[in-house]
């Protein structure tokens, strides 16, 4: 598997946007109904390099192709989607993609918990991947400024309520 070693990358300049690259693989695979699986195998976070998807590793059992040109944009409506990811052990990206020409080929790219949910539950192909470590206090940050739990509303026992306001009864 390659490695893309890149310059450390500077968040104190970033906004509620950033650029990324997606790393998809190709792996060989021994069974009775496939001969490989495609997957997302990691993302680039800051990357600003050329703009054209290009094979990056080419050997027998692995093929990785780099996507470039993706935007993550943080947006306040999701503060709860990033939060449920960022309070995770490990926190992660999620990449939606499509076979393509024989290619697995990446189409949009978040870092919410939410949002990828809902891509998955309507039966698109959803691959998780680490969030670069870069990445990780970005978010947060947004988080931080943007994310307001919703506060527990207290229920008051049915009981003292009036025959006429109580809800339906479980019974």
């Amino acid at each position: 598997m390659h490695n893309l070693a890149s310059a450390p990358v500077d968040v104190s300049s970033w906004t509620a946007r950033t650029r990324v690259a997606v790393i998809m693989q190709r792996r060989a695979i021994e069974s009775r109904w496939q001969s490989e699986v495609w997957e997302a195998a990691g993302v680039l976070a800051g990357y600003e390099g050329a703009a054209a998807p290009r094979r990056i590793v080419d050997e027998r059992d692995t093929t990785q192709w780099l996507y470039p040109g993706f935007d993550i944009v943080l947006q306040r409506a999701e503060a709860q989607g990033y939060f449920h990811n960022v309070s995770t052990a490990a926190p992660n990206v999620f990449v939606l993609w499509r076979m393509e020409g024989g290619r697995a080929v990446p189409h949009y790219v978040t870092v919410s918990y939410d949002e990828a949910s809902r891509w998955m539950d309507g039966g698109a192909q959803v691959d998780s991947v680490v969030m670069p470590h870069a990445m990780r206090g970005w978010v947060r940050e947004f988080v931080e400024r943007h994310y307001q739990p919703e506060p527990k509303k207290r229920r008051r026992p049915q009981s003292f309520l009036a025959p006429e306001d109580r809800g339906p009864s479980d019974a």
